[in-house]
């Protein structure tokens, strides 16, 4: 199985004080990895790294093997939706998904046409609203950011939180989506979350940091739930 994202003894440190230290990962093509950890544990640091968002104190990340740090060719098959700073707040989701549509080389009849697939998971909150996506609620920034992640069909999808301010409807038809992107397409999805129950449904592999460091990885079972929640309160 070819790997999807390889890294090599990475480790980040902000004022002296290391915040993460992986010595080895390794995410395959097409697995649904999620990532646990209560606040501080290191988790949107690595994702930032995956990213080029941020520097490496040591170590690398290869996207297919490209290191991302040196190269630019992993972004064209790499989308993300980390937080509200990914949307363009003075335009409308019709702007937005045809901005990005323009960058990742879809058509604008295509992605016309491909939204309305999403109606359910908007809910009717989402598109035609006449409005900016700096005057939606968190939660349907969070549905427009999700869904124009996925816009041209990219290879992997990084998503950081993608269950919180969302209602139990959307996030249980999210969990749906992940699942179904990443069975249509052999989407690669990188997903964090405070949310043990919804991680371990949609995920195939749970890796759980702590200060900086994997104390756990597992390939998901119906008895991971149980494992991560005895973690944690103990």
């Amino acid at each position: 199985m070819s790997h999807m994202i390889r890294v090599e003894n990475l480790s980040k440190k902000y004022a002296g004080q290391l915040v993460l230290d992986v010595p080895e990962l390794q995410i395959p093509a097409g697995q649904r990895f999620g990532l646990v950890g209560n606040n501080g544990a290191g988790k949107t640091t690595l994702f930032s790294l995956i990213l080029d968002l941020i520097e490496a104190s040591s170590g690398s990340v290869f996207s297919k093997e490209i290191d991302v740090q040196k190269s630019e060719a992993w972004k064209p098959y790499t989308a993300a939706f980390i937080d509200e700073s990914y949307l363009i707040g003075y335009l409308t989701v019709e702007e937005y998904y045809a901005f990005l549509a323009n960058l990742r080389g879809v058509t604008k009849e295509e992605i016309e046409s491909w939204t309305q697939g999403f109606e359910s998971f908007f809910n009717g909150e989402v598109l035609n609203q006449k409005k900016y996506l700096r005057n939606f609620s968190k939660g349907n920034q969070k549905k427009a950011g999700i869904v124009g992640a996925l816009i041209g069909k990219p290879d992997l999808v990084v998503l950081d939180e993608p269950f919180s301010n969302l209602d139990p409807t959307t996030q249980i038809r999210l969990k749906n989506l992940i699942r179904e992107e990443a069975e249509k397409h052999g989407t690669t999805f990188l997903i964090s979350s405070h949310d043990l129950t919804h991680v371990t449904e949609v995920c195939d592999r749970i890796v759980l940091l702590e200060k900086g460091v994997i104390v756990k990885d597992i390939e998901t079972t119906p008895e991971t739930l149980k494992e991560l929640e005895s973690y944690f309160s103990n």
